[in-house]
């Protein structure tokens, strides 16, 4: 009997998620997965921090704790301490509650809220995104009723910042267009603008009133640092004018499954703000009615705790510093190999991933031959990598860069 869906085509894997599936059908003993954009341990594990360990511990010992539904917005608590985080305990725009905090799902939801409401209350409907960027950016944009267009930012001749692009592209922008940028660790380069750079992009960014929207999704986990890694962010919301924020604590906290993020509105006044988030809150309550209590709350509970909160920034001091040690592991290895090529990117490039500047068939060539895995655009994972593994990815990278053009 056919079906009334018999129409329906089926869907092309996600690049990135199709990744880890052909990882995973591979029996080969030597396989590695650097496709995953989720942290490992030095084994190749998946981490629960310790201190999320303990929070949870405390959730689950109070009697008093209940499965109620929350607010629209989510759990005030959460809610403050997410603004606190990224815009600093001191911001301005905090003690004049000129911001709109609303608990989202994860960084994807808090973009797709946030553009929602963009596409229905602000006068511009294009947004500028990175090229490249996240895959899911222009999807979740387009979804929204944005239109995207692109600007340039990553020059693959120097394996850097294609600045002068960049401000070419966001100067000839129309007056008002929404820019998307990457508060730091950009996804996929790992190519960060200098503070110097982030002058001149808030700049020019406030001289032609366009509207900053940040996607925060590594605050702490690319330096080590959550107050260098809000730089960028508290640098727009500093002068005074209005910008957008999308938290995710997926990466810092490792809380991925969780899907604990937050939207952040800074607007120029409270009057505003509460009116804000009066809209934002009628975007949510038709699309998944209001947020999860359980990630938020553990968020919550170690952001309250002084105690909790040191111990936090330890362990994600403990991540990032994994990873900056791959960096060097890495580039030391291909240097000692002779493998042709600058390869001083990789540890010039910040966060959790490196573009390695191979190409579409070099990295076909290594799932082939040497069973690594990652996306098509020579992304790696930092964080998949280990010190034992590090000898295998360069053999593959030096037989890739000499044998296949």
């Amino acid at each position: 009997m056919d079906s009334v869906f018999s129409n329906v085509d089926r869907a092309p894997e996600d690049p990135i998620l199709g990744v880890t599936v052909a990882y995973n059908n591979d029996p080969s003993p030597s396989k590695l997965n650097l496709g995953v954009g989720a942290y490992r341990t030095e084994e190749g594990k998946p981490l629960v921090l310790d201190v999320v360990r303990r929070a949870e511990q405390q959730l689950v010992n109070d009697p008093s704790r209940v499965k109620e539904y929350i607010p629209i917005a989510g759990l005030a608590d959460f809610n403050k301490l997410s603004a606190k985080l990224i815009l600093g305990a001191d911001s301005p725009a905090i003690q004049e509650s000129r911001v709109a905090t609303i608990q989202c799902l994860s960084g994807t939801g808090s973009l797709r809220v946030g553009a929602e409401f963009l596409k229905k209350h602000y006068h511009q409907s294009v947004i500028f995104i990175p090229k490249p960027t996240w895959g899911n950016h222009p999807k979740v944009f387009n979804l929204a009723g944005l239109s995207v267009e692109y600007y340039r930012y990553y020059d693959p001749s120097t394996r850097g910042l294609d600045f002068q692009g960049l401000l070419e592209d966001l100067g000839a922008a129309p007056s008002g267009a929404i820019v998307l940028l990457h508060a730091c660790a950009h996804n996929p380069t790992g190519v960060d603008p200098t503070p110097e750079q982030w002058e001149q992009i808030r700049q020019l960014i406030r001289s032609k009133s366009l509207l900053p929207f940040f996607d925060s999704a590594y605050q702490g986990f690319a330096s080590g640092s959550l107050d260098t890694d809000a730089h960028s962010v508290r640098t727009f919301v500093a002068d005074g004018g209005e910008c957008l924020i999308a938290q995710s604590y997926a990466k810092n906290m490792g809380l991925y499954g969780e899907r604990v993020g937050a939207l952040s509105i800074v607007c120029k006044s409270a009057d505003v703000a509460s009116k804000v988030e009066s809209q934002v809150k009628l975007v949510v309550r038709p699309m998944y009615s209001s947020p999860p209590i359980h990630g938020a709350s553990i968020v919550a509970t170690i952001l309250k705790s002084s105690d909790m909160y040191n111990d936090w920034t330890i362990e994600l001091k403990g991540m990032a510093d994994r990873i900056i040690s791959m960096r060097q592991q890495l580039f030391e290895a291909l240097q000692a190999k002779g493998t042709p090529g600058d390869w001083s990117h990789i540890i010039k490039q910040i966060g959790m991933f490196t573009f390695t500047g191979l190409n579409k068939e070099q990295v076909a060539f290594m799932t082939k031959e040497y069973h690594i895995y990652m996306t098509s655009d020579g992304r790696i994972s930092m964080a998949g990598l280990s010190t034992k593994t590090v000898p295998h990815l360069v053999d593959a990278i030096h037989a890739a860069v000499t044998r296949v053009v």
